[in-house]
């Protein structure tokens, strides 16, 4: 059946009032006179366009725009007319929503900072999302019904710690990309630049979440997936990595939302950063740089090295999607003891590595704990 046809065949709602022409015209039939005056209210992304020509948003979706025309008055403002191509939604179809990030930004509700005297800040460990990818735990629309339910399990639990402000560690892996050096090849279900899109997106929406809870400060590193690499041959600087350039994308847009964030990223030829939070040094590395089980080796030669985490009170990692936690020395001049944080996975599964290694991946989640005055918080730390 053409697209036509099945336009024809498909009773179409009354547009909404805001939507409705200034004269009488059918979009069933196409019959009846087109519109002489404005149409009343903003249209801000595809369903809005849809309403106004009375098309169900629910059962069609615009597959092109096929022309634009523009008509000049001398006596008021001018008149464009656009036309677009439909094409139907198949019967049991979930079709894949990628919202652009500066639409996300003019759509979303932002509701104002609580105050707040607690004297915590609560660090939230966003791990290997690895957008696009399919695995045993589904693809896209599964991904972002987990990243939604972890953000509202993440919203619950601000509302409860009431931290005085946050701190985002994208730990790297953001999106899949193609050419992370390993397997397998071209499971995918979004583009690169799909990819891109979509981990900018849900970037933006926790940082949403947590600007509620006062400032926030972003920080990231390069990692093994959104390296820009041919093959397993890295190109360019480390600062050249793909997922740091989405970071930025997200800064220029919570820059012109006025949302109160800052960015930490490495120095362009390295591959770990470290931040302050309450006077305790968080370090963050993704953890392609080193084998399983010595992120804590690796630790150590920073430190002889006078690397960027040479310091640190804690090591958090990502990479190895299996959670673990350890304590490594202690701080000479706090007493405290020092902690490695190895972060579980929020993708969508790893069954390469499990057929491969013989093993199996661990849950997906969050990992979230407070510093205060005192330090890390061991008690504090969770998955959501």
């Amino acid at each position: 059946m053409s697209l036509a046809d099945r336009l024809a065949d498909t009773p179409l709602p009354t547009p909404p009032a805001q939507y409705q022409k200034q004269k009488h015209f059918d979009p069933n039939t196409g019959q009846g006179e087109a519109a002489t005056g404005p149409v009343r209210g903003m249209l801000t992304d595809e369903r809005d366009i849809l309403l106004a020509a009375g098309i169900d948003p629910d059962k069609f979706r615009i597959a092109g725009r096929i022309s634009q025309w523009t008509k000049t008055h001398h006596d008021r403002e001018d008149t464009y007319s656009f036309f677009f191509a439909f094409e139907a939604i198949t019967a049991g179809e979930d079709p894949i929503d990628l919202p652009a990030l500066y639409a996300e930004a003019r759509r979303t509700p932002r509701k104002p900072a609580r105050a707040t005297t607690n004297g915590r800040v609560t660090v939230v460990a966003l791990s290997d999302v690895q957008a696009g990818k399919v695995d045993h735990r589904g693809g896209t629309p599964e991904l972002l019904d987990r990243l939604e339910g972890i953000r509202h399990r993440l919203a619950t639990h601000l509302k409860a710690r009431k931290p005085q402000s946050t701190v985002l560690a994208e730990v790297g892996d953001l999106f899949e990309g193609f050419e992370s050096g390993g397997n397998p090849m071209f499971t995918n279900d979004l583009s690169l630049a799909q990819q891109m899109d979509l981990a900018g997106t849900e970037l933006y929406r926790f940082i949403e979440v947590m600007q509620a809870h006062g400032p926030v400060e972003v920080v990231t590193v390069t990692s093994n997936h959104t390296a820009w690499r041919r093959g397993k041959q890295q190109l360019g600087r480390p600062s050249d990595d793909l997922g740091l350039f989405v970071h930025k994308q997200v800064r220029k847009v919570t820059e012109a939302a006025g949302i109160n964030a800052t960015w930490t990223f490495p120095d362009d030829y390295s591959e770990s950063v470290v931040v302050d939070v309450m006077g305790t040094k968080v370090g963050v590395v993704h953890g392609n740089q080193f084998n399983p089980g010595q992120a804590v080796t690796w630790w150590q030669k920073q430190q002889h090295g006078g690397g960027p985490t040479a310091l640190a009170d804690v090591l958090v990692t990502g990479h190895y999607h299996c959670l673990t936690v350890m304590p490594s020395g202690r701080n000479p001049v706090t007493g405290r003891s020092k902690w490695w944080l190895q972060c579980p996975t929020t993708d969508s599964g790893s069954s390469w590595f499990a057929n491969a290694h013989g093993g199996s991946d661990s849950d997906p989640g969050l990992l979230v704990f407070d510093v205060d005055e005192n330090g890390f918080d061991l008690s504090s730390l969770t998955v959501l």
